[in-house]
């Protein structure tokens, strides 16, 4: 009798441990892939204290599902959860664990497998109905392989009353307490062109190996590429790939992961704020400001070659041409007053784009091209340089400004400001990096490394004018040089042409009615000007009056041009025609075709960008290239910056650039590759070659 009580003792106590184990863990519910459960940490529960419970999902090898930010593909758990009965209460905020990254193809996402458990706090309450609750559940959540498949379940679990005691399932809800981020101690900032600066005492290469951020929400940044980090003493660096819907202005949250050198990874609530990077990343290093100042010198002094300033050129050859055979003194006020020129026109196109940028404004290189007031105004002044060139009229005596060796130093300082002008719509090799990276350093180190590429552009007159032997090869003046002058106006009429046609594609035909007349009027007046100047100094009088003259009926033009450009600034055109094969370019087309796993090239163009037109003409839309897009299934994505448009700013910004042309190769799995500014089709058709046979 004694042993039957005793084993009858035993089965009791074995039922009641059963069922309060089945008590903090709901009934499963259960699919090919994944079983899944409602637990909590105690059975009992007074609404003192919150209840933390759990959906837990044991998914199948091989099987994921997703955190709050799916990543490039896929939906989040969601669960609601409330309580009924003598405790009342309702959740459904997730704690989320740091996930995983699960690359597949050329998609990333952020997910979690084997055995999930995702706690909520269920703050309760009581509501004089008894001692017994009930917790509901309704969970929703999508588990992914080489498919995927939705899945939904409602869970129910009964709770008693009573102090807070650890349940059998306790122990899970302790790990995951472990996978959970904790509040970062670090600052963390972001540039404008997506370099997150990490700073903060412990950082440096001896306590972080590698380094990866994960942001709370969807369509801030490009999450399958490579974000390049860059340890230092008290700093990481991470290079973010931004995406149009990137919060520059307020700031993001996520997680930031640190994996120390043994292979540990902590997780981090990051606050990133706006403000400027330490650098900018560059092959996975940071370019220091003399990197950036050599590169700023050597894209000014390409851009002597790129085409947008080839109508200058002819302006630069009329002046060494002048100083030939003047005196060493003439020569180098000469040069001086040119570079001077460059240099001051690039500190404040500079400096006005980096007080836009400090404003919040996403405007670029090249930014003052995307207004028709200013493509109108600078056709009209290479219009009157044209006609001061053909003899039309003189822009001022040459003694009312100063000359030396009647050599007229405004004449140097205006070539100068021009040569900036017609430069900026173009971007060189070596530029890209130090635009970018003069946006993203303190005020003065901007303006220097802008200073370095005035210098760069004006150093081959510089040189020039000052090499004796160089001066000393041009020929005497002579009737020659009145002729060479007219000849080179020519290059400046073309010039205006491309801008009347680039205001055709700003704001229509309007545009070019408003152009074309204000051409037509600076022509009377620079007539009217030069007859009045031609008598004025056959008497032996000023031309004053007449300038004065000039002056006036420039002044009502301009006011008249003003007004009638009022509430029309940024109407663009019809979009021109594209080639065939080529699309327009958004955001939401290139994510599609990145998860279709086509291959993509996209090219960022302006019509006023000359060296963009010069590749499409010579190495894009081409046969010879086109059939290599064609066999390769390459789609080309086209966006046009001639007017403002925040999603190609956006874009530009995540490549490291502020100015187009921008080309990137983005192949159906690796990484993005951005091709020079310069192309070739022999360089463009390796390109995507080499991608097709490393698939």
């Amino acid at each position: 009798m004694r042993v039957f009580l005793s084993w009858l003792s035993g089965l009791l106590c074995l039922l009641l441990l059963v069922s309060a184990a089945q008590a903090a863990e709901s009934a499963p519910w259960t699919s090919d892939h994944t079983v899944a459960t409602l637990i909590t940490d105690s059975d009992t529960a007074e609404g003192v204290k919150p209840l933390h419970v759990a959906l837990r999902l044991r998914l199948q090898p091989g099987w994921h599902t997703y955190w709050r930010n799916p990543g490039d593909a896929g939906e989040p758990v969601e669960v609601q959860l409330s309580a009924q009965g003598g405790l009342q209460g309702k959740t459904d905020k997730i704690i989320w664990p740091v996930p995983e990254r699960i690359r597949d193809a050329s998609l990333m996402s952020y997910a979690y497998t084997g055995d999930v458990v995702l706690p909520l706090k269920l703050d309760l309450k009581p509501s004089g109905q008894g001692n017994e609750t009930t917790l509901h559940a309704h969970a929703t959540w999508l588990v992914c392989a080489s498919a995927c498949v939705p899945e939904e379940a409602d869970f129910s679990v009964e709770i008693g009353k009573g102090p807070w005691a650890p349940s059998p399932q306790f122990p899970l809800f302790e790990k995951a307490e472990q996978a959970m981020p904790v509040p970062s101690p670090y600052v963390a900032t972001i540039s404008a062109e997506g370099v997150l600066r990490v700073a903060g005492e412990g950082l440096s290469g001896r306590s972080v190996k590698d380094a990866w951020f994960m942001p709370d929400e969807q369509g801030m940044i490009e999450e399958a590429t490579s974000q390049k980090v860059v340890v230092r003493d008290g700093e990481v660096l991470l290079d973010l790939h931004r995406l149009s819907g990137f919060k520059q202005n307020s700031g993001i949250t996520g997680v930031l992961v640190l994996k120390d050198l043994e292979g540990r990874e902590q997780g981090l609530l990051q606050k990133v704020l706006p403000g400027a990077s330490a650098g900018v990343m560059s092959g996975g290093n940071a370019t220091g400001l003399s990197s950036l100042l050599l590169f700023a010198f050597l894209g000014g002094l390409i851009l002597n070659l790129m085409p947008c300033v080839f109508p200058i050129l002819a302006m630069k050859t009329l002046s060494i041409a002048k100083l030939g055979k003047a005196g060493r003194r003439a020569q180098t006020i000469s040069a001086g007053c040119y570079a001077l020129g460059v240099v001051v026109s690039f500190l404040v196109i500079g400096g006005g784009l980096m007080g836009l940028r400090i404003a919040g404004d996403a405007a670029g290189w090249g930014f003052q091209f995307q207004s028709s007031i200013f493509v109108t105004g600078m056709g009209w002044l290479l219009f009157v340089m044209a006609l001061n060139l053909l003899g039309v009229f003189e822009f001022l005596p040459v003694a009312a400004v100063g000359s030396v060796a009647g050599h007229g130093l405004w004449h140097d300082v205006v070539t100068g400001i021009l040569a900036v002008a017609v430069a900026t719509p173009c971007t060189a090799p070596f530029m890209g990096i130090a635009i970018a990276g003069a946006l993203a350093s303190s005020p003065l180190s901007g303006l220097l490394v802008f200073a370095a590429m005035g210098l760069g552009l004006a150093a081959p007159y510089v040189v020039f004018a000052l090499s004796p032997r160089l001066m000393a090869l041009m020929p005497r003046p002579g009737i020659w040089m009145q002729y060479l002058r007219q000849v080179l106006a020519f290059p400046l009429l073309g010039s205006c042409v491309w801008l009347l046609w680039v205001v055709s594609v700003q704001v229509g035909s309007f545009g070019v009615l408003i152009f074309a007349a204000g051409m037509t009027l600076l022509g009377f007046v620079a007539w009217l000007y030069g007859v009045g100047q031609t008598r004025a100094m056959s008497n032996g009088r000023s031309a004053g009056v007449a300038l004065l003259y000039g002056i006036v009926l420039l002044g009502l033009l301009l006011a008249g041009v003003l007004l009638s450009f009022q509430g029309r600034v940024g109407i663009a055109a019809t979009d021109a025609a594209l080639p065939q094969g080529t699309e327009p370019f958004s955001e939401a087309r290139l994510k599609e075709l990145k998860q279709a796993g086509r291959p993509v090239f996209v090219d960022m163009t302006a019509a006023w960008c000359i060296t963009c037109l010069v590749n499409e003409r010579v190495a894009l839309d081409v046969p010879s290239t086109r059939e290599v897009f064609a066999r390769n299934k390459v789609v080309i994505l086209r966006g046009d910056w001639t007017n403002r448009n925040a999603a190609i700013s956006a874009y530009l910004a995540a490549h490291g650039r502020n100015g187009v042309p921008l080309y990137v190769y983005t192949p159906p799995y690796g990484e993005d590759e951005i091709l020079p500014q310069v192309l070739t089709p022999a360089l463009v058709q390796q390109v995507v070659e080499k991608a097709a046979h490393q698939e």
